[in-house]
């Protein structure tokens, strides 16, 4: 069996409350892409419940009717960065994947701890907000649903995580075995990074070993 990490893998079928419009034009694109690193950056400096529209449009220098032209609001905004936070990070582990070669299922466990590992470390507002909030917020903020208008966040990222699995992950089974996987590894990863800034090596370690086992053995064929 192989995966099959050849083409990116759209972060979203139906997003709940992301972009209003994707823009087409150089320019806009540019601006769009700067409101979400703003955003992003916002999130280290403030956390998402000091996070403002207007902070984030005066960070990225762009009129404010600009951001409202391409975001709903605050919860439209967060939702598209999770969509492109999951978009980099299906990349990063497709690149990991045809770099290994042949992978079985457990070093491609591996590699999507180790790629997720990576972007907590490394990307800005990743911290705060990787595929859905990290910490719930006391507000009006829907969190649960905004990379899939109908899956949560966890249910939609094992979607794409089966997808570049390709025949690994084939068995229906695999469905809701995934789904459990990401349960359990957002669980102890959280735990990992409230341990140490940089996550805890050890917590990471079990984290990897959890998952690998869980998935070592095929589940049931079940529907999926």
């Amino acid at each position: 069996m192989t995966a099959q990490p050849s083409a990116p893998v759209s972060a979203s079928r139906a997003p709940a409350a992301g972009a209003r419009r994707r823009p087409v034009q150089q320019r806009s694109q540019e601006r769009y892409e700067r409101l979400l690193d703003a955003c992003a950056g916002l999130l280290d400096a403030v956390g998402p419940s000091g996070l403002t529209t207007k902070e984030v449009a005066q960070r990225a220098e762009v009129p404010i009717g600009t951001l409202y032209q391409f975001f709903s609001g605050k919860d439209g905004l967060l939702a598209a960065l999770a969509e492109r936070n999951l978009a980099v990070f299906l990349d990063g582990l497709a690149r990991r994947v045809d770099a290994a070669g042949r992978p079985g299922v457990a070093e491609f466990t591996d590699l999507a701890v180790e790629e997720f590992v990576a972007m907590k470390r490394t990307l800005p507002g990743f911290g705060h907000l990787d595929f859905g909030l990290v910490d719930a917020l006391p507000s009006s903020v829907e969190d649960l649903h905004m990379l899939d208008a109908e899956l949560d966040n966890n249910a939609a990222v094992a979607l794409r995580l089966r997808t570049i699995g390709g025949d690994l992950f084939s068995a229906p089974g695999y469905a809701l075995a995934l789904r459990v996987a990401m349960e359990c590894a957002d669980a102890v990863l959280k735990l990992a990074f409230r341990a140490a800034p940089d996550g805890d090596p050890q917590l990471i370690a079990e984290c990897k070993r959890l998952v690998r086992s869980y998935l070592a053995t095929p589940p049931a064929e079940l529907a999926g």
